[in-house]
């Protein structure tokens, strides 16, 4: 779908190690040096979802297919990007081709591990990483407001972009991100992000890279971050790297049971995937046949047709109408046969928006 989440962070923060694990394959270098990471690396991943292993006990497909999220590790942000130093510029025309950011924040001391700060300070290391995303910001909006007041002269309509605008900027200059400006609701506001493509109006999770005891209980470095996260209406996600790697290759049962003895119910990278299906304003739909049960990617509030274009474009061309069957209704009644006696199919129209979960069959005709 066109849709991606950056990994971010400081240069050897856990990026590669978390996107290696992310990626269940050693796809980033992972090493102890900074720019390890120099081109983005791309990795499609399933997302996990427990329902299509219900689905399957009761249709027993061939196969199972998962929706996925795109993933690309960035390279390392260092002081100084938004000017051109280190890899400044193409990180940032790497990050603007992002929809969610998603910073790995190292939480951690480890002397064998060299910061490229010289010392452990999650605070700081954001707030590097934002203020340089908020200076790129800062440029491009400079330039726009150069042009709309040319603009302005001539276009009585473009008056009020320019003031929003240079309210914007001013906001900016304070050290905030775009996101939180009081205006995003505006017609001028949507206008300037279809132009500029803030980098800080993403949305934005920060992943709490920490050891092993971190997981249990958190330490001060994660303690503090989940508090900058929350002031920033953040999502945090805690996850240790260093066992996100170890669960590569683990069965389901295996890796449960590593879980269960660190004390977490659910892998740090699963959370991400999950939260990030999310912040991208997806969802899911399923087809059930005995060839394939499967997840397909669509947009929250999406319309029948649409959701049927994601399988073929004449499905939504030729669309007649859907069959629907909720997901709890299916697992209830044990399948598409029974759920039809129990009268819980229904034929739906071109306004139906889908539903989460829906298990659904189109007739169409072209």
């Amino acid at each position: 779908m066109g849709l991606a989440i950056g990994l971010v962070g400081l240069p050897n923060v856990g990026k590669s190690t978390t996107f290696n694990a992310l990626t269940k394959a050693q796809n980033a270098e992972a090493a102890n040096y900074p720019f390890c990471t120099i081109e983005p690396n791309k990795a499609v991943v399933p997302v996990p979802d427990k329902r299509l292993h219900e689905l399957a006990k009761i249709v027993n497909p061939e196969r199972l297919q998962y929706s996925t999220l795109d993933f690309v590790d960035i390279a390392g942000l260092v002081k100084g990007a938004s000017q051109g130093e280190g890899l400044g510029n193409k990180f940032l025309s790497n990050i603007r081709e992002t929809e969610v950011i998603l910073q790995i924040v190292r939480c951690f001391e480890d002397e064998n591990i060299v910061h490229n700060e010289g010392s452990i300070d999650p605070l700081r290391d954001v707030e590097i990483i934002e203020g340089e995303l908020i200076l790129a910001d800062i440029e491009v909006l400079a330039n726009r407001i150069e042009r709309l007041k040319k603009q302005a002269k001539a276009d009585k309509s473009a008056k009020s972009t320019l003031e929003l605008a240079e309210e914007l900027l001013e906001f900016l200059g304070d050290g905030n991100l775009a996101r939180n400006f009081d205006k995003t609701d505006t017609d001028e506001y949507r206008q300037l992000v279809n132009e500029v493509r803030f980098l800080t109006d993403k949305e934005i999770m920060y992943g709490a890279n920490t050891d092993e005891d971190g997981l249990l209980e958190d330490n001060e470095y994660v303690k503090a971050l989940k508090e900058h996260a929350q002031k920033n209406n953040c999502e945090l996600i805690k996850l240790c790297a260093k066992v996100e790697e170890e669960l590569i290759g683990l069965e389901e049962d295996e890796a449960k049971e590593f879980l269960d003895e660190l004390g977490v119910e659910e892998s740090g990278l699963e959370q991400i995937i999950h939260k990030g299906f999310e912040k991208l304003g997806l969802m899911s739909y399923f087809t059930a046949g005995v060839k394939e049960v499967r997840s397909w990617t669509i947009r929250q509030g999406s319309t029948a047709p649409k959701a049927a274009a994601v399988i073929h474009n004449d499905f939504e061309k030729g669309f007649i109408r859907a069959e629907v069957i909720a997901y709890e209704d299916f697992i209830e009644c044990g399948g598409e046969a029974k759920a039809k006696e129990a009268g819980k199919m229904r034929l739906e129209g071109k306004e139906y928006i889908v539903q989460d979960g829906d298990i659904m069959h189109f007739r169409f005709n072209v």
